[in-house]
């Protein structure tokens, strides 16, 4: 797909991979839709590319099916959207004071999967309604963003582990169910990338991390996530797919 005219969503967009993301969108010419619960930061992204800014829990049914029918109303039908919001908050199973709170595992899922899930729906439900943009047939992408402790998280990890492998299970399943709009629907899992949620760390905490990673020894940028995420709305072939981008890290147990 063309990138250069068409209406990108990017959900997280206040910081990190979502604000990177926007950005290298905007400038191949997208116009962006910046959505984070954080309306202020979301707005600084917005004013740096040009776009819009919604605040708005991407959990919560009726506030993006109300942001999704202000964009389509006053930008256009999204044809990029790319799911960058998330939490990941730690918690043993058994800890010292008492069992993981069920409240909490429920939150993680809640925002990262379900919220997803959200946001995917209402977008697909405009795109499967819209005209092709080129001679494929193809009328939108969708990009998740997983985690590769889908794969092997650590202990502490249980809800982020769940809902990021949610994430990956219904990748393939929704890919074939919008084949026939012509909407793809691909799945990203980052390693360690240097954003806000891994800022502040102990220096042992990211020496430790970084030696897991086989090559290169660094943690991963929010501009290379974003490189990805701008090749595979260019390239078509690229569907159902969940895609590591992790220097091939295997985390360790803890």
């Amino acid at each position: 797909m063309d990138i250069s005219g068409q209406i990108a969503v990017v959900t997280g967009a206040a910081s990190g991979m979502g604000a990177a993301t926007a950005k290298s969108l905007a400038k191949a010419g997208a116009k962006i839709a910046a959505i984070d619960l954080n309306l202020e930061d979301a707005e600084k992204t917005a004013a740096e590319t040009g776009g819009r800014a919604f605040g708005c829990d991407v959990s919560d049914a009726a506030a993006v099916e109300a942001v999704f029918k202000e964009i389509t109303t006053e930008m256009g039908v999204p044809r990029i959207v790319v799911n960058c919001a998330g939490i990941c908050p730690a918690s043993r199973v058994v800890g010292r004071e008492a069992p993981h709170d069920l409240a909490l595992f429920t939150k993680v899922l809640s925002v990262n999967l379900v919220g997803s899930f959200n946001v995917l729906r209402l977008a697909a439900a405009e795109m499967s309604k819209a005209t092709p943009v080129n001679d494929d047939g193809e009328n939108g992408v969708i990009i998740n963003t997983a985690s590769v402790a889908a794969f092997d998280g650590q202990i502490g990890q249980a809800g982020y582990s769940a809902s990021k492998a949610g994430v990956v299970g219904m990748t393939l399943p929704i890919a074939r169910e919008l084949a026939r709009f012509g909407i793809r629907v691909v799945t990203v899992a980052p390693g360690l990338i240097e954003t806000p949620m891994l800022a502040g760390m102990p220096q042992e905490v990211h020496d430790s991390l970084v030696a897991t990673t086989i090559f290169p020894k660094r943690l991963g940028k929010a501009d290379e996530f974003a490189d990805l995420v701008k090749h595979i709305c260019e390239n078509a072939l690229i569907n159902g797919e969940t895609i590591r981008l992790d220097g091939a890290v295997r985390l360790a147990p803890k």
